[in-house]
């Protein structure tokens, strides 16, 4: 049987509007949460949350941050700590809003970078998967960021990602400025590390474009329980490159816990 699927639905946090969506059945064990990636929202996950949500036996959240998907659209600029004010902010309040205790963390790339200074401010979690995340800045990841930029003014990306996104614009530009921004070269959560004391996986692609595996190296020394995984022939989104091997990775490390 597919999973039991909810549509999309909004919480309010702070009075900004969230676009949600719930995956799988309730249950009695801690369910999981996604935090997407800089372009991501609910939608681009695709039928990723539900194939987790079977796989595992547990419910999965997903939601879009704002900017994002159906969510309401930016205020203003990003600042360089946005990735901090997500994960101590806004997470927490919309846990406690949808009533989700002690959940596990899931989160692709800046998704995984904000599971980390979540789990690393001490928030009650059961344990951390991320997927491709950032803990300092690589010269080889702006690299491809300014490469991003030039397929945003010279080809059909922006139309693509209306399909997705209610403010193309803020989704994009949101992720890219602030990631080209010169005050941004000095970003690094590597202080975050040591206060992770649930259990953590780390997985990457062998051929991640927007990073190189120093990133997984650097958690698992900053964090002695980190499950690193180098996934091969994949790049930066292991969940859509390799999704059995991921699949299979997140089915046992939540089975674990």
């Amino acid at each position: 049987m597919p999973p039991e699927v909810a549509g999309p639905s909004f919480a309010t946090v702070d009075g900004v509007r969230l676009e949600i969506a719930w995956f799988g059945a309730a249950g009695d064990r801690a369910p999981i949460v996604l935090l997407h990636e800089g372009l991501g929202c609910v939608g681009l996950w695709k039928d990723f949350p539900g194939r987790l949500a079977e796989a595992t036996g547990r419910r999965v959240l997903a939601y879009s941050r704002r900017g994002y998907g159906r969510s309401d659209t930016l205020a203003g600029p990003r600042e360089p700590d946005f990735m901090h004010r997500e994960a101590l902010d806004v997470l927490p309040p919309l846990l406690a809003t949808l009533g989700i205790a002690r959940p596990i963390l899931v989160g692709h790339s800046d998704g995984g970078s904000i599971a980390l200074i979540h789990a690393g401010a001490g928030f009650p979690l059961s344990g951390v998967a991320v997927m491709a995340p950032h803990v300092f800045v690589e010269p080889f990841s702006i690299a491809e960021i300014r490469k991003a930029r030039t397929a945003w003014e010279t080809t059909d990306l922006r139309a693509r990602l209306a399909r997705w996104h209610d403010d193309p614009d803020a989704a994009f530009l949101g992720w890219n400025d602030i990631w080209l921004d010169p005050r941004f070269e000095a970003w690094n959560i590597e202080d975050c590390l040591p206060g992770i004391a649930v259990p953590l996986l780390a997985l990457q692609g062998r051929d991640d474009e927007y990073g190189t595996l120093e990133q997984i190296h650097r958690i698992a020394r900053g964090c002695p329980q980190t499950q690193p995984v180098v996934v091969d022939d994949c790049r930066h989104s292991p969940h859509r490159d390799q999704p059995e091997v991921v699949l299979a990775a997140l089915k046992a490390f939540s089975a674990a816990l």
